[in-house]
């Protein structure tokens, strides 16, 4: 991994991997302004599931969070009748934390490493008929109304969104969701899901 950028972070109970979408609702102040700076530059935030610590900061509240996340930028956003503004962001590329602190907004910004492989537009990997089962199941999963409303654009014919749908639809706690964002190789990382796949079968 290399390209070292200093980006804004949004610590969520959620992972989200390349290709990814993702509806957020923004109340906080802190975070109303960083969206507002997002869409004015066409920038995005790192969004980093949360080790301990609740996603609104309370007084005296401390937030920890893994060293993996996936810098996302805004595709879509509206204004809700509540008052709240709603955006649904798109994964683009995985990171890793080299440095992180807290600045007087509020808002934690880090130090990153994006990787090379893990993003929009990285290197096809063609699959073969070994991977049928799993296709077919990610197709069932998409058809779900909740994952049809996120207008996803997959190629059932790459690897890479294999490992990265499967990965975010699969019923699997979300600190596997987050071991599954770890790994670096996209072949452990479908072998690792093949298991949970068979796990989950197993316990129906």
């Amino acid at each position: 991994m290399t390209n070292t950028k200093k980006i804004p972070l949004f610590p969520l109970r959620v992972v989200i991997f390349p290709g990814g979408r993702l509806d957020l609702q923004i109340f906080e102040r802190r975070y109303l302004d960083l969206i507002s700076h997002c869409l004015k530059s066409n920038t995005g935030f790192g969004v980093c599931l949360l080790k301990s610590g609740e996603e609104v900061i309370k007084a005296a509240g401390q937030q920890t969070i893994h060293q993996t996340g996936t810098y996302s930028k805004i595709v879509d956003w509206d204004q809700l009748e509540n008052g709240l503004l709603s955006i649904t962001v798109e994964g683009a590329a995985k990171f890793k934390i080299s440095d992180c602190w807290q600045e007087d907004s509020g808002v934690l910004h880090a130090g990153v490493e994006f990787s090379e492989t893990e993003c929009l537009g990285t290197e096809k990997i063609p699959l073969d008929e070994q991977f049928s089962g799993l296709i077919d199941l990610l197709k069932n999963l998409e058809n779900h109304p909740l994952v049809e409303q996120k207008k996803l654009s997959i190629d059932y014919n790459n690897l890479w969104d294999l490992g990265w749908r499967l990965s975010e639809l699969i019923p699997i706690e979300v600190e596997k969701k987050q071991q599954l964002l770890e790994k670096d190789d996209p072949w452990e990382r479908i072998k690792e899901i093949e298991q949970l796949v068979s796990d989950l079968a197993n316990e129906t």
